[in-house]
């Protein structure tokens, strides 16, 4: 979504940007052109393999950006406050770490059960399947892949395990497809499986609500933050980032209860109340662009 996210952040000259998910330099390389010949732009990453390609990629604007190897929930420790015109995220696994076996976040090829995006931390996915408890297996199944068998996968997955600990991919998948078999769906059955262990494994929703906050703190007054999501989890986090900061008031203790409003001035305006979706071209060149909305909100 490179032509959405410029329009979005609208990059000039003398600009300072933030890409908190540089990636392989994509949507980086694109704001540091849009912004040439004086822009500047702070990337930062957890994955460490993707930062030297993205470094190789970005050689042509030397001296106009810095890489990190960071999540984006700590940009306020190396960005100044209030010192960027915009910020962009763009969520989710990386095509990159999809494709490749070795990084364990794809059941399509077989590899070892990892699924850190940051491979300096210490918690792994296989770690997770093998010593956390049924109930809490079954937890993060439902609430971080919605996934409606998920007492019975986290009952499977505790019962396999006495015998002999998952390792692999292959054997997570394999599993979960005996207990439901595809019958001819499309969809592989240990799909949000997979994707609630890798959100666990890396606290991609606890990292989401801390780094839109610290996306905020580092945007001057008018600067833009754009959010690329990938599903309805993160789309809801950051919908509601932004249904809080438009409203003109407080509640104490988070609940909204009419009568305990105290008037306030709003942080943000919403700048596209639905989501931005990627064109029909782009869905046919990236199928895997088709779930990515886009969300855009300006600071006050």
């Amino acid at each position: 979504m490179v032509a959405e996210v410029l329009a979005a952040l609208n990059p000039q000259p003398g600009g300072r940007y933030v890409d908190g998910t540089v990636g392989l330099g994509g949507h980086a390389a694109a704001i540091l052109r849009a912004s040439a010949p004086t822009g500047w732009l702070s990337g930062c990453d957890q994955d460490g393999d993707a930062l030297e390609l993205a470094a190789r990629r970005l050689a042509e604007f030397a001296g106009r950006f810095e890489l990190r190897q960071e999540n984006f929930s700590e940009l306020g420790k190396w960005v100044g406050a209030g010192s960027c015109d915009g910020v962009l995220l763009d969520l989710g696994v990386s095509s990159m770490q999809l494709d490749h076996a070795g990084r364990g976040f794809s059941f399509q090829q077989d590899g070892p059960l990892d699924m850190r995006m940051n491979r300096r931390q210490k918690l792994t996915a296989a770690e997770l399947v093998n010593t956390a408890s049924a109930e809490e297996l079954a937890r993060i199944f439902w609430e971080l892949g919605e996934e409606r068998e998920s007492r019975r996968f986290a009952r499977a997955i505790e019962h396999d395990r006495q015998a002999r600990k998952f390792e692999t991919t292959a054997q997570l998948a394999g599993l979960i497809e005996r207990l439901a078999p595809r019958h001819g769906q499309r969809t592989h059955p240990a799909t949000r499986v997979f994707q609630a262990l890798r959100m666990a494994v890396n606290d991609e929703l606890g990292a989401l609500r801390r780094g839109l906050d610290a996306a905020f703190g580092v945007l001057k007054p008018g600067g833009r933050l754009a959010v690329i999501t990938f599903h309805s989890l993160e789309d809801r986090v950051v919908k509601e980032f932004g249904r809080v900061g438009a409203r003109d008031y407080t509640v104490p203790g988070g609940v909204d209860v009419p009568e305990l409003r105290q008037p306030c001035a709003a942080k943000l305006k919403v700048l596209n109340r639905k989501a931005i979706q990627p064109g029909a071209e782009e869905v046919a060149e990236n199928p895997r662009a088709r779930s990515a909305q886009l969300r855009v909100f300006e600071k006050i």
